[in-house]
């Protein structure tokens, strides 16, 4: 059964929350339009606030359409905005996954406690195989994976673009995956 998600989700240290219009310019800042921060990211590095308003409709299409979204993550202590991460779903029973953090919030093990939340809420609402697609050279990424006990399924040769790191070029990605029931 397939029941709704919550809106926002509290960790020991970060907030997990629905995204909202007033977001934008805070998310163009920290993290969006960071070339770095973006570089092993399948959506193109954002150009403008334009670009992350768009993304914000994108968000809230999503939270209409599916039992979940993209959440956006935050600090518990001073609500400082962190990143991203949430689903994406392909159907009720199959989303992928993700995540992003501004540079001053890498290394610090909030990916994987963000990670780890997206999991206790995909088993709440019925997701059954939950998957990421990780560039076989983000090494971090995949530490932040495997701690989160996602299974390394396989190679997925030159399967996905990464626009911010070789724009045209598909690229070879591991594929993660955690069956959940």
């Amino acid at each position: 059964m397939i029941s709704l998600a919550p809106e926002r989700v509290e960790t020991e240290r970060l907030i997990l929350r629905r995204p909202r219009r007033q977001d934008a310019e805070s998310i163009f800042g920290r993290y969006a339009g960071d070339a770095d921060v973006t570089r092993f990211l399948g959506w193109p590095r954002h150009e403008s606030v334009d670009a992350t308003r768009a993304f914000l409709e994108f968000s809230e299409a999503e939270w209409q359409r599916w039992p979940a979204g993209p959440y956006l993550v935050e600090s518990r202590q001073d609500g400082a905005l962190l990143g991203g991460s949430g689903f994406g779903f392909e159907t009720v029973h199959r989303a992928s996954t993700g995540y992003v953090l501004a540079k001053d919030a890498w290394g610090k093990g909030y990916a994987t406690e963000a990670l780890r939340a997206v999991v206790d809420v995909a088993r709440t609402i019925g997701v059954v195989r939950l998957y990421a697609l990780c560039h076989t050279d983000h090494e971090a990424s995949s530490r932040v994976l495997d701690k989160c006990g996602f299974a390394r399924e396989g190679v997925l040769r030159r399967h996905s673009e990464f626009p911010n790191l070789r724009p045209g070029e598909p690229a070879d990605v591991f594929c993660y995956a955690l069956i959940l029931r």
